[in-house]
This record gives C-alpha cells, structure tokens and sequence, in this order.
C-alpha cells in the first residue's frame, strides 16, 4: 500500500491526530476507486519514480493544506492497488520534487 518511505512517516503518525485520521480516510477513498486523484501527466514525471519504483501511470491526491498524496497503480491477478509513493506536506515541497 505504500512504498517504504510513506510507510515510516504513515506509521509514526499518532491515530488520533487530524494528519493521520485524513491520510486514513484518503488512503480508504483511494482503495474504494484506484482513479480517484489527477493523472499526472508523464513529461511532469519526476525520474526518481520512473527509476525507483517502474511507474506506467503517476496520480496526485490532494490533502487540505497543500499537502498531497503520489502514487501509482498496479495490478496483481486482475485486481488494482494503489502505491502511496510519496507524501508532501507543503505545496512548495510538491513543486520542488516536479520542478515548477
């Protein structure tokens, strides 16, 4: 569900904090409809993903606050999952990671 890095930072989050009750609810939303953030489009891509993780298709999820989930999607035996790859907790972290 999520790639090593997300997952430290998901983790450490405490349950009852707003932070990690919206990453829950997105991460919910997202398992439900894989489609549910914006393609990325793939000149935009950051070539860390493309090598690190194989992406065919990049998705942004837009949290409050400026904040954003990435991830890709892939499928195992006819079912899709989503990988959280990547969390941003500023706009201004997203833009630099895109180069805007």
């Amino acid at each position: 569900m999520g790639s090593p890095k997300f997952m430290k930072i998901f983790n450490s989050l405490v349950t009852s904090d707003d932070l990690y009750r919206e990453i829950d609810g997105a991460l919910t939303l997202l398992n439900e409809d894989c489609m549910r953030g914006q393609r990325i489009e793939r000149k935009k891509w950051p070539q860390c993903y493309v090598q690190a993780f194989d992406v065919n298709v990049l998705l942004r999820f837009e949290l409050r606050e400026g904040r954003r989930l990435i991830y890709t999607i892939y499928t195992k035996s006819d079912v899709r999952y989503c990988n959280i790859l990547e969390m941003f907790s500023t706009h201004k972290e997203y833009e630099k990671r895109f180069g805007y």
